[in-house]
């Protein structure tokens, strides 16, 4: 498990205000020569590669260059985000990546291959994603309370689903269990879709899942919404209370995608991807793309990501500590 220190973190925090700091006239041209590569630690299809096609595509318009997408997917996003962190800092290789593999899994594994802190500059935090607890149809649960109660009476009978250890879906599941005091039993998959249809099926209790995987089966009525994560209710599921609104305090949490560098990348860069992808999510294709796929874009500052990531990597850090999670 990494330790990583508050020194550490402030180095990135003081790195990406030095970026933000760069005026405009001393970014220059971009670097001319080869393809960028854009790497998505995740197999191809899901939110964060999406995404990162969409934001690919008009950076390299942007920037005057051919952005090509890598999947390079494996251990819970580590691989690719080991490639990156090894990349030369030239602009040439970029990670556009999710709270997993730089908040949660670096808490999880006992020898990582890369040091999510030292071995990244921050450039922008796409955007959020909230969450939606949710059961089968022929559940007998009408309230997240109901729910609860039940894992209550009957300790370790009741299971949640999720697209993997060490993902943000579990850790939801297990936040909700330590703040309950209750015994539930995780159940991972490899990927959120069979997660959700064994959630349908019945096989598996419950699960936290993105609204958007959720919301056609919620809509056809195969799912039923209990609670979502985010801080107020959401325009998509407007009946649906948020876990603070049903009686769960401090639940409020987000899967959130960024796009990074490698440690080292020249400030002119940085600050040079920064000003264009924050433009790039202005765009209107994009924000109707980011909204279908349940995302709120944000387009943050270097440092805004690097205190984002600093807080939940101490968030999430701390929950596998008391629920005792170990990678198998």
């Amino acid at each position: 498990m990494i330790k990583i220190s508050r020194r550490s973190f402030g180095a990135m925090a003081a790195s990406a205000l030095a970026v933000a700091s760069v005026p405009a006239s001393a970014q220059g041209a971009w670097p001319a020569g080869r393809p960028i590569t854009w790497v998505v630690p995740y197999p191809p299809g899901g939110t964060t590669d999406i995404l990162g096609r969409a934001i690919a595509l008009r950076l390299g318009k942007s920037l005057g260059a051919t952005v090509i997408v890598d999947n390079k997917a494996g251990a819970t996003g580590t691989i690719g985000s080991a490639y990156v962190a090894k990349a030369d800092p030239d602009g040439f290789t970029l990670l556009g990546t999710s709270i997993g593999p730089q908040s949660i899994v670096p808490n999880l594994m006992a020898k990582m291959l890369y040091d999510p802190v030292e071995a990244f500059a921050p450039v922008t935090l796409i955007g959020t994603i909230p969450h939606v607890l949710v059961t089968g149809a022929d559940q007998p649960f009408r309230t997240a309370a109901d729910l609860v109660a039940s894992a209550r009476a009957r300790p370790n009978e009741l299971s949640f689903a999720s697209g993997g250890t060490g993902t943000i879906l579990q850790m939801q599941g297990e936040l909700l269990r330590l703040q309950t005091g209750t015994r539930m039993t995780h159940v991972p998959y490899k990927g959120d879709t069979p997660a959700i249809q064994d959630v349908l099926a019945g096989h598996v209790t419950f699960m936290f899942a993105p609204v958007a995987a959720a919301l056609p089966q919620i809509q056809s009525g195969r799912l039923r919404a209990l609670a979502v994560t985010s801080a107020s209710r959401l325009k998509a599921l407007p009946d649906v209370p948020t876990m603070g609104q049903a009686g769960f305090k401090d639940f409020v949490v987000e899967q959130w995608q960024a796009v990074y560098a490698p440690a080292g990348t020249p400030q002119s860069i940085v600050r040079r991807l920064n000003t264009d992808i924050v433009r790039i999510l202005k765009d209107d294709e994009v924000a109707a793309m980011a909204d279908k796929l349940g995302v709120t874009l944000v387009g943050s500052t270097p440092a805004q990501l690097a205190e984002r990531q600093k807080a939940d990597f101490v968030k999430w850090g701390q929950v596998i500590k008391d629920a005792d999670i170990k990678v198998d």
